[in-house]
């Protein structure tokens, strides 16, 4: 089994194990709309995405932060996530909180050990550990004007687990070296940052006029793996005038 194929592995599978490194109980559920439910150990923080508390008890404290600092504030913004995220903090035992994406869809952990990982535009949900979340650059400013999944992305690295969102059900697939993929603006949740990403025409006016796609397509090129999600993300600011 190829190191990309036990990655897909690790991602359909709850890692029950590594998890416990880092919470009292942790637990998925959901069909329509999965949800995270985290029993924390006194004195742990984690990270978690604005507006993802869906319930906490009172031995929870949290506000809101900026990994990083100050100076990667503009980044974060840039990136769509805004500046800050909420961190969340057990004040004591039987410390519980519960987070979800408000939005129907999936949830997946990766354990970073594994290797960093790339983010788009609301697939972050928590990381619990040493996690280093960091804003990337695709490799081309064009994704940033003409669709693909933007130019800035979340970069998680470091050591511990990442809890990602896709809107609808998830399809996993691995590239070898070399080999491309091009995906729908919009269908991209997270991939394995050894991938190479860029934008690509549809080609010619009538596809992008009459083709429902726009005028690009992201493009990833291996090696590595990626999650799509079947149902487009959409945009916060699209959420908040909703």
């Amino acid at each position: 089994m190829s190191e990309s194929t036990g990655a897909l592995q690790a991602l359909q599978e709850l890692e029950v194990e590594e998890l416990a490194r880092y919470a009292e109980h942790v637990e998925i559920k959901g069909t329509i709309a999965q949800f995270l439910t985290l029993g924390l150990k006194q004195g742990q923080a984690i990270w978690a995405s604005r507006g993802s508390l869906l319930a906490y008890n009172d031995k929870i404290s949290w506000q809101l932060k900026i990994p990083g600092g100050a100076s990667k504030a503009m980044s974060r913004m840039l990136a769509g996530e805004g500046a800050s995220l909420t961190y969340v903090e057990a004040n004591g035992p039987g410390a519980e909180v519960v987070l979800s994406n408000n939005a129907p869809g999936r949830l997946l952990t990766w354990d970073l050990d594994r290797g960093a990982i790339t983010c788009t535009s609301g697939s972050f949900v928590a990381a619990l550990g040493d996690v280093n979340i960091d804003v990337t650059i695709a490799r081309k400013a064009g994704a940033a004007f003409f669709g693909g999944a933007g130019l800035f992305l979340q970069k998680l690295s470091g050591t511990g687990i990442a809890v990602v969102h896709g809107n609808g059900d998830f399809h996993l697939k691995e590239l070898a070296e070399g080999e491309k993929l091009l995906v729908s603006s919009g269908n991209l949740a997270v991939f394995s940052s050894s991938m190479g990403y860029d934008i690509r025409g549809v080609g010619g006016c009538i596809k992008a006029i009459f083709g429902g796609e726009g005028l690009f397509m992201t493009e990833l090129t291996g090696p590595g793996w990626v999650v799509l999600q079947s149902l487009k993300r959409v945009s916060v600011a699209k959420k908040a005038s909703a």
